[in-house]
């Protein structure tokens, strides 16, 4: 099979260019392969990837594990017949919080054997069996949303018009077993802001003994709406869409358990304590399990649930006096029955099967991979306590009760899949682009999943070091040499929650080193706030966003004995927090920073989501001087800005429904009447992701212009 590893473009010999090749690509994301499924028996592996660098329809793939071969088991092709791709608005939507660029085959969900396999394409259900390595679609109402096999593959539970159906794997007896009562009603989906802030992306899980299943109900008729319109076709109506901005009332969110004949009980716990549901885990280690949050997220309480009564029982409770972090993979039960979770204590993140701490402040654990009979494998990334700094480096470890062993040796971000004897690795280091994906049984090396991800045209020159014990990354023109002089110096970060940007990693810095080869000395700096340090470091931030840009400002000063930095020519671009922090640098601190860019920023924290927003700042009716300090038009403007003018570039796409473009045009009023000279760059159709090829290019090239100009550069 041709790959697209080693070729640069399917059209022509010719090289292109780094803002085509990135736009072409999806950010070199397309053609690698993604979501694995290990079958139990340790016989399959099952993947997404599309066919080339420049493909974005994923096919469901198989591996081998014992030949080392790969197979298609579903090509969206050949099932659509050739015929376009059609998504819903609920769909749309859907990828839009998972942040899934892709086409074609974009998510499935297996039964527990790894058998059988489920998905929807343009909107109609489809089954694939692994073996035979054959699919079929199941003639059911739709769009189709997120179908998912009971765990022993005689049903298929999936999501059409905001209801909850089953039907038969063969395609037979198809029902509906939840109907909303009204059109703000959905069963079994995730709600707006389980799956933008809590990486909850499901709203319904089967019985391991596959008999009922628990269902999440959510009613968005308390959330306040929103218009969002195209001004560039004023003919079409604006989409109107339920956002529960901070302060303001979230959607109700219940949760049944269904029998398979349609009969349901309610679970209950105290939803007016405990408003979000953060975790659903049901497996046959336990009852179901649920984490249910605060609406402050001080606390959170771990539920065991009795499916046939729908009472719970607390197994746990966690409190914070800043906020409660959820992390991947857990809760869950272990095989003995164990509770499983992750926990801040003595000033770490740390690992705790029951109520004993399993690791201590020298790993700062991420995520939870797998739990099994006698291990727990974990992501993390050194702690505070660790023997030696891993600037930007995430390891796998299997941890017991006798200890801590690391799977992974190569620096690097590494993660990975499990279930039994068999393993996927996926590593990505400095040195190569991409990431590999090694099988392993048993630890050792038996297969490896190729990827047909293009070959970036450029190679990274990046330094990783701590910058008074920030996490940094420096890029230098591909070019420089000692001696040659300083240069203007452009900081790149996210820079906020959730966004760390210095990782150990090539791909993540392609993007920084095209700027860097315009002439910039380039700064990736993960200050307060950003997380894979400590969770004190991580909270530090809590009632105040200033303190990231504060971070920003420490590593520059830090690094310029150290590199070749002009710093009477700086300039900051970022986009979301970064582009908030961006705006933040040019208007609160212009005797630091020359120019910014800020792109998609989040510019009055009012208007931002109730999850987020409110775990940083509290409830903006009850602080609101809190969010005036964070913002940066909130009450006086900007009367926390400093006299001179600095240039700004505001980039927004008008479809943002997640950072709307209220924010860029109540900044560039505000600015307006400050008589502040700015500059603003509508993208019309475009969303948080700007995923469309002719944007992503172009705007490479405009903001380079923008900084150039700015910065007088010759």
């Amino acid at each position: 099979m041709t790959t697209e590893t080693e070729t640069l473009t399917a059209e022509s010999s010719t090289p292109p260019s780094f803002p085509r090749q990135h736009a072409r690509t999806q950010r070199f994301t397309l053609g690698a392969p993604r979501a694995f499924t290990v079958a139990p028996d340790g016989e399959r592996v099952v993947f997404l990837r599309s066919p080339s660098g420049t493909d974005r329809a994923n096919a469901l793939w198989v591996l081998d594990v014992a030949s080392g071969r790969e197979r298609p088991a579903a090509e969206p092709a050949a099932l659509l017949g050739g015929a376009s791709e059609k998504l819903s608005a609920a769909e749309r939507a859907r990828r839009e919080r998972s942040r899934e660029g892709g086409a074609g085959i974009v998510g499935y969900a297996t039964d527990a054997a790894v058998e059988l396999a489920a998905f929807a394409l343009s909107g109609r259900l489809f089954a694939a069996e692994l073996r035979a390595g054959t699919a079929r679609e199941l003639p059911v109402p739709g769009p189709v949303i997120d179908p998912r096999p009971s765990p022993d593959g005689r049903h298929i539970a999936y999501v059409a018009q905001g209801a909850l159906r089953v039907v038969g794997a063969e395609g037979t007896d198809d029902r509906a077993l939840a109907t909303p009562e009204s059109d703000t009603v959905t069963y079994g989906l995730a709600e707006f802001i389980a799956a933008e802030e809590m990486s909850r992306y499901r709203g319904h899980w089967w019985s391991p003994d596959s008999d009922r299943l628990l269902v999440a109900r959510a009613d968005d008729a308390a959330v306040h709406r929103w218009w969002i319109a195209d001004p560039a076709h004023p003919d079409r109506e604006p989409a109107r869409v339920a956002y529960p901005s901070a302060g303001t009332p979230n959607a109700e969110v219940r949760l049944f358990s269904y029998a398979l004949d349609g009969t349901r009980t309610e679970i209950n716990w105290d939803r007016s304590a405990y408003p979000y549901l953060a975790r659903v885990h049901w497996s046959a280690n336990g009852a179901p399990l649920l984490l249910v949050q605060a609406r402050d997220q001080l606390s959170a309480l771990y539920l065991a649930v009795n499916a046939e009564d729908g009472s719970t029982r607390m197994v746990h409770a966690d409190e914070d006096d800043q906020w409660l972090e959820l992390l991947p993979g857990v809760p869950c039960w272990s095989p003995s029955g164990q509770l499983v979770r992750i926990a801040d204590e003595g000033g770490a993140r740390v690992l705790a099967v029951g109520e004993r701490p399993l690791t201590g402040p020298q790993l700062h654990v991420r995520a939870v991979l797998d739990v099994g009979d006698g291990d727990v494998l974990v992501s993390a990334s050194a702690g505070a306590d660790a023997e030696a700094p891993e600037t930007g480096e995430v390891h796998v470890y299997r941890v017991n009760e006798l200890g801590v062993q690391r799977v992974t040796a190569e620096p690097g971000v590494h993660s990975a899949v499990r279930a039994g004897e068999v393993t996927v690795l996926v590593s990505a280091t400095l040195g190569s682009p991409g990431a590999r994906v090694r099988v392993e049984r048993d630890g050792k090396h038996v297969a490896e999943i190729a990827s047909f991800a293009q070959a970036p045209v450029l190679t990274p020159r990046v330094t990783l070091t701590e910058a008074d014990g920030i996490p940094c990354a420096v890029l230098l023109p591909s070019s420089y040499a000692e001696g040659d002089g300083p240069l203007p110096v452009l900081m790149d970060p996210y820079g906020g929650p959730h966004g760390q940007r210095v990782m150990a990693a090539h791909n993540p810095y392609l993007t920084s080193q095209w700027f860097a080869d315009q002439g910039f000395a380039v700064i990736v700096a993960d200050g307060r706030g950003t997380p894979g340090v400590s969770p004190g470091r991580e909270k530090a931030i809590r009632g105040d966003f200033t303190l990231t840009l504060d971070d920003q400002v420490t590593a520059l000063h830090a690094l310029a004995g150290r590199f070749p930095l002009d710093l009477s020519r700086v300039a900051m671009r970022g986009w979301s927090y970064g582009g908030y922090l961006s705006a933040l640098a040019v208007l609160r601190r212009p005797d630091v920073f020359h120019a910014g860019i800020a792109g998609a920023p989040v510019t009055d924290w009012r208007l931002y989501d109730t999850h987020y927003t409110e775990r940083y700042l509290g409830d903006p009716a009850k602080s609101p001087a809190t969010y005036a300090k964070s913002s940066l038009v909130t009450d006086d403007g900007l009367a926390e800005a400093a006299d001179e003018h600095r240039p700004m570039l505001i980039v927004h796409g008008l479809a943002d429904d997640n950072v709307v473009v209220a924010h860029a045009l109540r900044l560039s009023s505000a600015l307006l009447a400050a008589g502040r000279p700015h500059e603003v760059l509508p993208l019309s159709g475009v969303t948080h992701m700007t995923p469309q090829e002719q944007v992503a290019e172009n705007l490479l090239l405009l903001q380079v212009d923008f900084l150039k100009r700015s910065l007088q550069m010759a």
